[in-house]
C-alpha cells in the first residue's frame, strides 16, 4: 500500500537529496505560477512493486506524477488475463481519464518498478486544467504521446516477436530509470505482455546468449544497451521519437 514519505526515508533519496516535484518532467516544465498553485496539493508517496494504483472500472480519485516509480497500464480481459498497453514514468502522469471527461477506465494501473510518486486529488487537477493554459497544453500533449505508445504497443504485440517485445519493454523501462538494473520477475513480464512464462524464459535466454542482458532472481541487468537497441523492432524508436517531440526535455524548465 502506498505510504506518505519524509525526506529521511531511504526510498526518498535520503536527507542529502530531498525529493522534489521537479523530478517529474511535466511538473518541472509548468510556468511558475501554475506550479505554485498545484504545489500545496501534491503529496509524496512511496509505491512498492506490484501495488495496484487503480483497478479496471474503478473510480479514480487521484492523479499521480511518478518520479522514480514506473507504472504499467494493463488492459484487463473478462477472464482476468492482462496485456500491457503503456508504461508511465517520470515523463508523465497516471490518470488522464480525469481531465479527459471520464471517471473510469477498463485498464488497470500497477507499479512494476517501485519508487516515489506525487499524487494529488483529481478534482484539484481538473479545476487547474480548466483554468491554466500551460497545464492544459502540457497534459494534452502528454496524452497524445501516451496514445502513440498505446497504438505502437498494439502493433508490436501483433507483428513482432516476443524477443523484440522484450527489447522494447526493457528499453522503455531503462529510459525511466537511473540505473541499468530492472527488478521484475518473469511472471510479471509474462502478465504485462499477455504471454506464457515459458515464452518469456525462452526470449530472455536468447537475449542473454547475445550478451545484451544478465538476469537472476528477478533482476535483469542490461549490459549492452546498443546491442539491445539493435535487436529491438522499430516500435521503441517510434515511441521515443514522438515522446521527445511532444514532451519537455528532462529538467528543461526546472525551477529552483
Amino acid at each position: 500500500m502506498s505510504q506518505a514519505m519524509t525526506p529521511s526515508d531511504p526510498a526518498a533519496g535520503g536527507p542529502s537529496r530531498p525529493p522534489s516535484p521537479h523530478d517529474n518532467r511535466l511538473l518541472a516544465a509548468l510556468p511558475r505560477d501554475e506550479f505554485e498553485r498545484l504545489l500545496p496539493h501534491l503529496e509524496l508517496v512511496y509505491m512498492p512493486l506490484g501495488e495496484v494504483v487503480y483497478e479496471s472500472g474503478s473510480k479514480q480519485d487521484y492523479v499521480y506524477f511518478p518520479t522514480t516509480a514506473i507504472v504499467s497500464l494493463l488492459y484487463v480481459m473478462e477472464d482476468g488475463s492482462t496485456a500491457e498497453i503503456a508504461v508511465v514514468g517520470h515523463e508523465g502522469m497516471v490518470g488522464v481519464v480525469l481531465f479527459m471527461g471520464g471517471e473510469t477506465t477498463p485498464s488497470r494501473a500497477m507499479v512494476y518498478s517501485e519508487g516515489r510518486v506525487y499524487r494529488m486529488p483529481g478534482h484539484r487537477l481538473k479545476g487547474e486544467f480548466n483554468r491554466a493554459a500551460g497545464l492544459q497544453q502540457m497534459l494534452l500533449r502528454y496524452t497524445q504521446s501516451l496514445l502513440t505508445q498505446m497504438a505502437q504497443t498494439a502493433v508490436c504485440n501483433r507483428h513482432h516477436s516476443l524477443e523484440q517485445q522484450l527489447c522494447r519493454l526493457f528499453l522503455l523501462t531503462l529510459d525511466r530509470l537511473a540505473s541499468n538494473e530492472l527488478v521484475m520477475t518473469q511472471e510479471l513480464i509474462a502478465s504485462m505482455l499477455g504471454v506464457r512464462r515459458e515464452g518469456v524464459t525462452e526470449a530472455a535466454s536468447k537475449l542473454r546468449g547475445l550478451q545484451v542482458i544478465r538476469y537472476s532472481r528477478g533482476r535483469i541487468t542490461v549490459v549492452d544497451r546498443l546491442g539491445l537497441e539493435a535487436h529491438a523492432c522499430e516500435c521503441y524508436e517510434v515511441v521515443k521519437r514522438e515522446s521527445d517531440r511532444l514532451l519537455p526535455a528532462r529538467n528543461s524548465a526546472a525551477q529552483g
